[in-house]
């Protein structure tokens, strides 16, 4: 399969260890930079490989940066990606099973290498368990389309709109 890579500054070193392990595994890489331990801006790199997976150049991505949650962020602004931060393998098997995700994100100061490459084996050998998740991950499909189209503002109609949030959000206990 075809993986699209990317990394900011602090996840170049593990970009570079994930892209020797993708390779290990039989999966041809893209990779769309950093290419050095400089200082560089994370969304740059998150928007190349959400593209590529979105436009399909990519069947599937890897964003690393120091949390892994900016370039998620990031990457899940381009519709059609489902990027997930995963820093633990339970994480990486459920959002595969669950969600489909087609983005993994890592952090480069939170995970080593030997639990990167548990993470990156688990997301990739990891199939999508369709079923009544592909109604869910058709429902956030809906959701992007819908939200292209739909003007800013209020609800479209009465079944669109979320419930109404309490005035006050009760306070946490006392310890």
């Amino acid at each position: 399969m075809k993986v699209a890579v990317g990394a900011d500054h602090a996840g170049f070193a593990l970009k570079e260890s994930v892209k020797a392990w993708l390779g290990e595994m039989g999966h041809e890489v893209l990779d769309f930079g950093t290419h050095s331990e400089a200082s560089c801006d994370y969304p740059d790199f998150a928007r190349e490989v959400a593209l590529a997976v979105a436009q399909g150049r990519a069947e599937r991505g890897v964003l690393v940066c120091g949390s892994g949650i900016g370039m998620a962020i990031a990457a899940n602004k381009v519709p059609g990606v489902r990027a997930a931060p995963c820093n633990d393998v339970y994480s990486a098997t459920v959002t595969r099973a669950d969600n489909d995700a087609n983005v993994l994100t890592m952090g480069a100061r939170i995970v080593g290498p030997g639990l990167a490459r548990a993470i990156v084996e688990a997301f990739f050998r990891t199939p999508f368990a369709g079923g009544r998740h592909q109604r869910r991950v058709d429902k956030i499909r809906k959701m992007e389309t819908d939200s292209l189209s739909a003007a800013p503002g209020p609800a479209r109609d009465a079944q669109d709109a979320p419930a109404a949030m309490p005035a006050a959000l009760p306070e946490a206990p006392q310890a």
